[in-house]
């Protein structure tokens, strides 16, 4: 695939289709984190019983979160796997009460079973760091007629990705993964509208690596399908800030979110959901008139 910037004029992608609703890409939509975990890199331990969590779920739409995110495993190198029923018992109740908000509810798993059963309970998209890389996971999906998917890159496993952090050209590399990823997911029935695709920041990545992907993240519209992209308060920011921890990583996790959306990002995960809102309706309000919408 051809990603050199002569070949790479942004794709149009006017919605992604979600098993309950149609999202507009008019602007960029705000994509809030819950991890239902004790572990997670940034936020592990704050939500681990579904009334707390789902009284964050509800507090995040009232900041004006688009789309809600929710994670029963932990993703960072090094955590443990959590079983089937462990990931089910976190997710299940807090899903249950979510898809009653009025937005799009999203859940990061892999797994098939855990898919089948939140897609059961009325979830709108399955969000999988490996990218439906398990025939069970992607037969799952498609077993679903609306439910939106999305794909990530990321070389290995948690566990093994960053051992694999080595490209010749990331962007390149990461473009045609996420193509190759795409294409087998028609191939099994997937609405071509129902596929968004993340670039994977800081999974098998180095900083350089983040850096690179992000100044030429536009290139990765010639794709076809929304950009959702995650980098709020990752470690890549701490270095970038002099070792701040990830709590003190707010500032620069919007700041990313923005020049993330400038490049091209249709959706932006995010911790900090009002400091994001205020940020992107600062900008809407001073950007240039014939700049691309960011919020």
């Amino acid at each position: 695939m051809d990603l050199s910037p002569a070949a790479t004029a942004p794709a149009t992608c006017s919605h992604w289709q979600t098993a309950r609703f149609r999202l507009p890409l008019d602007r960029v939509r705000i994509m809030a984190i819950v991890n239902v975990t004790p572990d997670s890199f940034s936020d592990g331990g704050l939500a681990l019983d579904a009334a707390t969590a789902l009284r964050r779920c509800e507090s995040l739409v009232r900041q004006g979160a688009d789309l809600l995110d929710i994670g029963g495993e932990s993703t960072r190198p090094g955590a443990p796997a959590v079983p089937i029923d462990e990931e089910l018992r976190r997710v299940l109740p807090v899903v249950q009460g979510a898809v009653t908000l009025g937005v799009p509810v999203s859940v990061d798993t892999s797994k098939p079973e855990v898919i089948r059963a939140v897609l059961d309970a009325g979830v709108d998209i399955i969000n999988d760091v490996r990218a439906l890389r398990d025939p069970l996971a992607l037969a799952a999906c498609a077993a679903h007629p609306t439910a939106g998917v999305c794909l990530m890159h990321m070389p290995g496993e948690p566990g093994t990705m960053q051992s694999l952090a080595v490209y010749d050209d990331v962007t390149r590399e990461v473009g045609e993964y996420l193509a190759a990823q795409a294409a087998r997911t028609v191939r099994a029935g997937i609405a071509t509208d129902r596929i968004a695709l993340d670039p994977g920041y800081g999974f098998g990545k180095t900083l350089e690596h983040n850096c690179q992907l992000l100044r030429e993240q536009r290139q990765l519209l010639s794709l076809g399908h929304p950009l959702l992209v995650g980098l709020s308060r990752k470690s890549m920011l701490g270095t970038l800030t002099g070792g701040r921890p990830a709590a003190e990583r707010v500032v620069a996790s919007v700041t990313v979110a923005l020049a993330a959306a400038e490049a091209g990002a249709h959706v932006v995960r995010v911790h900090d959901v009002a400091d994001t809102v205020q940020a992107f309706a600062v900008w809407r309000a001073v950007r240039p008139r014939t700049a691309p919408d960011v919020g």
